[in-house]
């Protein structure tokens, strides 16, 4: 049997101990202060900080600040000291009426904690108000047979303060036919009552004068005075008497003004004037008596002004009837408010943590608010709610304080914002509520990269462009905010031909624009490929990549270069070799060119452009060969002289010209003599070419004298020999007449030949070279000199200088001589 006692004595202990913890946990939340009333403003009602646990500079750092709801805020923090000082002046009476304590209550919230600790301050009375009396001056009307020990209530002084600050005591000034008699009642009132100590006579003395004084019991003590005049009348033996001594109603508060509530009746056997009765409020205060109005004759009580049950839940008054003798009669008149739903439900934001970061985690607590209505019973019951999103959920942390919390993780770039709409409903009926609109903000966090419209882009540019072409712009798109999303543009590095890629393209950092910092050649590079990359301001930042393929479009800007034939490199003219036998159509040689440039820039014909014998060749449009267009004659100069053009099909288009020289015989050593003394134009120089003119001149004269003189000897000869024949015969006959010659003939020939005579340059020599007939293999024989033809009649000069082999003129005269 000891065994199941003792366990049950330690299972009643462990019980005990946890009940006391609880206690003084319960306890411990709730903080106690007093403070008297009327302090000046700031005056320290208590160290909270200490009471807290806390130092006082952790008040502000941990968010510490008073809530309170419905009321003005009397209190305030320090955060220097740490203290809890008063706000205002603090007026005990106005905020607590006559109630014995005055309690103030309110919450303390420490924000970080999110722990509210309720704070309870008494303020204590002080004596600053003195008894006062409604009026200052009384009448009292008292019947001359009043008998002694008769009894009139005076009037009671009120006083605002409590305790022994309140009413303690009334005096009356001295007189022979009055006393003064107080009477304490049931609730603790004082009520002085007049008591007739001697029989009055009107006669002797009809007006008496006196005055009460009445005395709280403060330090320093207060009193007031009234006024009071005794007026002796005639006989009047009964007082109204009230049918009842106390009257009850019960109203709502939202009767409108001049319903009425009830009606006090009060009765009086006497006649005449005696027997009237008039109605009178006998203990109103200042805030009852504007809200009901007596009816003084009838004793009908109406409503004249709105009432509220929030303010005051009850009435209490005290009538008294009056006759026209004097005599009264009092009653008490209860009035009771009723409470309808006539208040919305309050909400009050305590806390809002806005904006909150999008990777908070679930269970961040964003609002905490109160909600409360003033209405009471049902009607005061609040119920919160918010409209239904996956994203937040609402619970209530007591004492009427909700939080609304995250139930998931949020997403800036799905909703930068959210509007929480929170509905407090009462459950009066009809049920009344209120909407509270809450913007919650998401703050960014980097957790997008920048994106690109298109996986890869291309991008197409003329070659030869200017440095600094804007070549393309690239944008990229950060669904992040603010700094996360501010982009910025680089290439990643890399070579082109042995050469940095920043050497040929640059970027515009913030804009991505692409600039040319080269002006590219398509022939040495058709295509550009490059990655560029986007990064933002985050932290950390992110990035992203996208290729950037360039392609350069061909310009025609070269010039078609001609292969074949090449221009020699020792100063000899190149010779293409055709025989005198070949057929129409026979390849006589072809002109090979190319174009660095491609597509219709590189598309090459080829042209004649001008021939020694217009018709002999052709020139293929595509092909460049050059082919006989018919049969050589006899009279085609050994040297053909042609200038082909290639020219390409760009816009505009380039062409590029040839001089090809075609030697017609049957075999080289036929023609290597003559083709020896071939020499380009091109390779004199003008101040040589000055000096071989003027020695061409020089020799031109000489030959012309020195032929004349040959010509006036043949012909004094043949005048001599023609002298003597006609001395012989008379007339001439025998003779031929192309041997003679006349000077006209002479004048015909130099004409001729001065006109066709060319220069060449050799080995620093100059030569005044005639035309030769057409065949370059015929030789001039004596036998050619010695026939009756004239010298002029044998020189054909239908050819042009450049095309004719040339010979010098001493040879002729050699041959000739």
């Amino acid at each position: 049997m000891a065994a199941p006692t003792e366990r049950q004595y330690c299972r009643r202990l462990t019980l005990l101990c946890a009940l006391l913890g609880t206690l003084w946990e319960a306890r411990a939340s709730q903080i106690r202060y007093s403070v008297p009333e009327e302090r000046e403003k700031g005056y320290i009602v208590g160290n909270i900080s200490k009471d807290l646990g806390l130092e006082p500079r952790e008040l502000a750092q941990r968010g510490v600040r008073i809530v309170s709801r419905g009321r003005t805020q009397l209190f305030s923090l320090n955060p220097r000291s740490g203290s809890l000082v008063t706000a205002g002046r603090i007026d005990r009476e106005e905020l607590c009426a006559q109630s014995p304590r005055c309690l103030v209550t309110f919450k303390v919230l420490v924000e970080d904690r999110v722990k509210l600790y309720g704070i309870e301050v008494e303020v204590t009375d002080i004596n600053d108000n003195a008894p006062k009396f409604e009026a200052e001056n009384l009448e009292v009307k008292i019947s001359e047979i009043a008998a002694p020990g008769a009894r009139y209530p005076l009037p009671e002084a009120a006083d605002a303060d409590v305790g022994v600050n309140s009413l303690q005591s009334y005096q009356l000034s001295p007189n022979h036919h009055f006393s003064l008699d107080v009477q304490t009642g049931d609730d603790g009132t004082l009520n002085p009552e007049l008591v007739l100590e001697r029989a009055l006579d009107r006669e002797e003395e009809a007006i008496h004068h006196l005055v009460l004084t009445a005395s709280d019991g403060g330090d320093p003590r207060r009193s007031s005075t009234v006024r009071i005049q005794v007026t002796v009348l005639d006989t009047n033996d009964n007082a109204p008497v009230f049918a009842q001594p106390m009257y009850r109603v019960k109203v709502l508060e939202n009767v409108p003004p001049g319903t009425l509530l009830l009606t006090v009746r009060a009765s009086d056997p006497d006649e005449g004037a005696n027997g009237k009765v008039v109605y009178k409020f006998r203990k109103v205060n200042e805030k009852q008596s504007p809200l009901f109005h007596l009816d003084e004759d009838t004793g009908e009580i109406f409503v004249a002004k709105p009432l509220d049950y929030e303010e005051c839940s009850s009435y209490e008054m005290e009538m008294q009837a009056e006759d026209g003798g004097g005599l009264k009669g009092r009653t008490k008149v209860l009035i009771m408010v009723e409470d309808v739903n006539d208040n919305r439900p309050e909400v009050t934001i305590t806390s809002l943590f806005s904006p909150v970061r999008e990777d908070a985690p679930p269970g961040t607590v964003l609002i905490l608010f109160n909600a409360h209505d003033q209405d009471s019973g049902k009607n005061g019951q609040v119920v919160c709610s918010i409209q239904e999103n996956p994203s937040f959920k609402l619970e209530n942390s007591g004492d009427d304080y909700y939080r609304l919390l995250t139930t998931q993780n949020l997403d800036r770039e799905m909703a930068s914002e959210y509007n929480i709409t929170v509905t407090a409903t009462d459950r009066g009926t009809p049920s009344l509520s209120t909407e509270v609109h809450v913007t919650l903000y998401v703050t960014d966090i980097n957790d997008n990269p920048p994106t690109f419209s298109q996986a890869s882009y291309s991008v197409y540019l003329p070659e030869n462009n200017p440095r600094g072409t804007s070549i393309f712009s690239v944008t990229a798109h950060d669904l992040d905010d603010n700094e996360n999303a501010k982009i910025t543009y680089s290439l990643v590095e890399d070579t082109i031909q042995g050469a940095p890629l920043s050497s040929y393209i640059s970027i515009n950092s913030d804009t991505g624009a692409l600039y040319a910092l080269q002006s590219f050649d398509y022939e040495q590079f058709q295509h550009l490929q490059m990655q560029v990359k986007a990064h933002d301001n985050g932290n950390p930042p992110l990035n992203s990549n996208v290729s950037l393929n360039l392609f350069l479009l061909d310009q025609n800007d070269n010039t078609p270069k001609i292969l074949y034939p090449a221009l020699p490199t020792d100063g000899s003219t190149g010779v293409e070799l055709a025989p005198r036998s070949a057929e129409p159509g026979y390849l006589v040689t072809k002109v090979v060119a190319v174009d660095r440039d491609s597509g219709q820039n590189a598309w090459l014909s080829y042209r004649l452009l001008k021939a020694s014998e217009p018709g002999l060749f052709m020139v293929g449009l595509h092909t460049g060969e050059v082919r006989t267009a018919r049969a050589f004659l006899d009279r085609d100069v050994l040297k053909q002289s042609l200038v082909v053009s290639v020219q390409d099909h760009g816009q505009p288009p380039l062409s590029a010209t040839v001089t090809l020289t075609i030697a017609v015989a049957d075999s080289i050593p036929d023609v290597l003599a003559d083709l020896g003394s071939i020499k380009t134009p091109d390779d004199l120089e003008d101040s040589d070419l000055t000096l071989y003119l003027v020695v061409a001149v020089a020799v031109v004269s000489c030959v012309f004298l020195a032929f004349v003189l040959v010509l006036l000897m043949l012909r004094i000869r043949r005048w001599h020999a023609s002298s003597m024949l006609q001395t012989t015969n008379g007339r001439l006959t025998g003779v031929p007449a192309s041997h003679f010659v006349g000077v006209d003939g002479v004048q015909a020939f130099l004409q001729t030949y001065s006109q066709e005579f060319s220069l060449t340059a050799d080995s620093g020599k100059s030569h005044l070279i005639f035309p030769q007939p057409n065949y370059a293999d015929m030789l001039i024989s004596q036998e050619s000199c010695e026939k009756s033809e004239p010298l002029g009649d044998s020189v054909d000069s239908r050819f042009p200088i450049e095309d004719t082999p040339l010979v010098p003129v001493s040879s002729i005269f050699s041959f000739c001589l």
